[in-house]
């Protein structure tokens, strides 16, 4: 498995846009946190979140593309580990039509992607644009003001209740906690 050094060169190599990499790290974030929920490989977890969108800036106008050039950029640096390369492909089938999210590892991915960017909203709301602000509270109410942060697919995430059998205000208690966890790095 590829290491997280090696996982961040990778990313810091094809992504030069600090806000597409503060992604990244939130969704990193994320990952490990539901991995300690599942009693899962918090590190396989963790890379699989922190590379997930790393090829966006060189396929973001051919979304069809999108996670089949990071596979080939980790298949050239061995990662032979098929489910974080499934689990990679599975966050863009919406556009490539194949491999939809079919275990814990990729609903959680698909869920918590979309997530991440509305609790970032939330927070830029705040009067001191902090994460340490935001509360699940908080994000739910903005959560019921479709205008806000239209562009976030509140339908995938949705689907943490019937996918991971985690209640919607849990699945954003745990994703808001991962943030703040690491809100220095994310310079919220």
């Amino acid at each position: 498995m590829i290491t997280r050094d090696k996982a961040l060169n990778l990313l810091h190599a094809n992504m030069e846009s600090p806000n597409l990499r503060k992604h990244c790290y939130s969704v990193e974030a994320v990952m490990r946190s539901l991995a300690k929920h599942f009693k899962e490989d918090e590190e396989k977890w963790g890379i699989v979140g922190l590379l997930h969108d790393g090829d966006y800036e060189k396929t973001k106008d051919t979304p069809e593309k999108h996670t089949l050039l990071m596979v080939d950029w980790l298949k050239k640096e061995g990662e032979e580990g098929e489910d974080i390369i499934s689990a990679i492909l599975s966050h863009n089938f919406a556009h490539t039509k194949n491999n939809p999210p079919k275990n814990s590892l990729e609903w959680s991915l698909y869920c918590c992607d979309e997530l991440t960017g509305l609790i970032v909203a939330v927070a830029l709301v705040r009067p001191d644009k902090k994460l340490s602000s935001v509360t699940t509270e908080s994000v739910l109410k903005k959560w019921k003001e479709k205008a806000f942060a239209g562009g976030v697919k509140r339908e995938q995430i949705e689907e943490c209740v019937d996918k991971l059998g985690i209640p919607l205000p849990d699945f954003i208690d745990l994703t808001l906690n991962a943030m703040q966890g690491i809100s220095g790095s994310l310079g919220l």
